[in-house]
């Protein structure tokens, strides 16, 4: 079985890591100059009034002019883009990076002026790496992380250092600088790190539940139509038939008029395939009051109708726990469930040599499916992960892209799959159904990857005392 669709394969492609893939595709723009220029204002207020308090307040000796420079250069930049930019603009990589640089280097002349790292602010040099790890590439993470060590290496060794009123120097002991070093390096690398695995991973689960509401919203988009087509279908059937009905007799009045013979011959044909059209689009479904329940077998044979021509051989096992009643249960006919066991369906015809088999087990309390094939399973490695958008791929062995040629997916299959089955009640769990460390000959039949899918009746089928309930009216398709 495949951990993912097809869809998925182009976010995968090229040289570039599936991360800077994913920002570079739908992070691009993501920041917004305002936001970045709102945290300098900040930065300045709180940089003004730390220069301020220090030097009258507390006596120290500081370069108020060179420190004044700092800022107002940092207060001219702020004044120069909101000048420049409308207040909706929004910054490329390239330029938020060059804009935390920026920032980086004015904070680090404002530390070269103040002691450097005898000044207890060289923590702030963080900000800049982290917002970068959190909002760009890995690249520019890496660059703006790089410069931030520098910066800080660099002013451990050279810094105008504090002084008191009195000519007294302020500087922390050799050990200590060296350990508040190692503090902000270990921090620099551990936070972005930290702070980047965290915004990609919600980043890409909100790109992913995206996916799964468009997947949801297309079937049920397709359920409507079918609906539609059906009472389509149910309108025209009368008066086709009356058609067809007329000719009839006219042919059969007009004798030896062979002329109109052929026109009306003609006209009962074309009745006949208008009725054939309608059938055969009422085939997408029925989503009237008598189709939105439907038995067990026929959601599932639903479900895996689109993979049935694709040579491999679906097999369909339907039986009761013991001890339950012997008739299918008849469950409510969702697009979630549709559409989820379509996709895991469509996963195991994948990656299934010749077989998948869709097994129906039911007792008075659960309604439990199991879908297996004959392939080579899913990498034990991989299993406490299925599930979750994004995997690179199910197998790393050369075969499976020899085998299918061009894929290479990436989990979004079956997280699409596994949220909308979540969704009406049911757990979805995945393993596999034969070790498999083993070789081919000795798995037996169900030798693949096996997932389970198992639903409280309550949650998905009809209670049976309510069998002869009436439906009510058929509503209209709303417009």
């Amino acid at each position: 079985m495949a951990v993912t669709e097809r869809p998925t394969a182009d976010i995968a492609a090229g040289p570039e890591t599936g991360d800077d893939l994913l920002i570079r595709e739908t992070w691009n723009d993501w920041v917004r100059l305002r936001t970045l220029l709102v945290l300098r204002w900040l930065a300045i207020l709180g940089q003004t009034v730390a220069v301020v308090i220090a030097s009258f307040y507390l006596g120290l000796r500081v370069e108020l002019g060179l420190c004044f420079l700092a800022i107002g250069a940092s207060v001219l930049s702020n004044l120069v883009a909101m000048a420049v930019f409308p207040e909706n603009h929004r910054l490329s990589d390239r330029d938020a990076m060059l804009t935390l640089l920026f920032d980086m280097a004015q904070l680090s002349f404002l530390l070269f002026l103040t002691g450097g790292l005898d000044n207890p602010f060289a923590l702030l040099i963080l900000a800049p790496v982290t917002i970068s790890a959190t909002a760009l590439t890995m690249r520019s993470t890496l660059l703006l992380g790089a410069t931030a060590i520098a910066m800080i290496t660099a002013l451990l060794f050279w810094n105008l250092p504090l002084t008191t009123a009195e000519g007294d120097t302020l500087e922390l002991p050799e050990m200590f600088a060296a350990g508040f070093w190692c503090a902000i390096v270990i921090g620099i690398i551990f936070l972005s790190a930290y702070a980047r695995r965290v915004a990609l991973e919600g980043h890409t689960m909100s790109l992913a539940l995206a996916a799964t509401q468009m997947a949801l919203a297309r079937e049920q988009k397709l359920t409507d139509l079918g609906g539609v087509v059906a009472a389509a279908a149910h309108e025209l059937g009368t008066p086709l038939a009356t058609i067809k009905l007329v000719t009839t007799e006219l042919f059969d009045e007009l004798g030896d008029r062979d002329d109109l013979r052929e026109d009306l011959t003609l006209i009962r044909d074309q009745a006949d395939r208008c009725r054939d059209i309608l059938r055969s689009m009422g085939r997408a479904g029925k989503d009237d009051k008598h189709m939105r329940l439907a038995p067990l077998g026929e959601v599932l044979r639903e479900a895996a109708e689109p993979h049935s021509d694709r040579g491999i051989e679906i097999l369909f096992q339907l039986e009761p726990a013991e001890g339950a009643s012997p008739e299918q249960p008849v469950i409510h006919r969702k697009p979630e469930v549709i559409h989820g066991l379509r996709n895991l369906i469509q996963n195991a015809v994948d990656f299934a040599r010749s077989r998948v088999w869709v097994e129906a087990r039911w007792r008075g309390d659960r309604i439990a499916i199991r879908i297996v094939d004959d392939g080579a399973g899913f990498p034990p490695e991989l299993l406490g992960r299925l599930g979750d958008p994004f995997l690179r791929r199910r197998r790393g062995e050369a075969g499976a892209d020899r085998a299918r040629p061009g894929y290479d997916g990436m989990g979004l299959g079956l997280f699409i799959a596994k949220t909308l089955l979540e969704r009406t009640g049911a757990r979805v769990s995945f393993a596999n159904a034969a070790d498999p460390f083993l070789a081919m000959e000795d798995r037996g039949d169900k030798s693949g990857a096996m997932v389970e899918v198992d639903w409280p009746w309550s949650e998905i089928a009809r209670d049976p005392t309510a069998a002869a309930a009436p439906l009510g009216d058929n509503q209209p398709f709303p417009i």
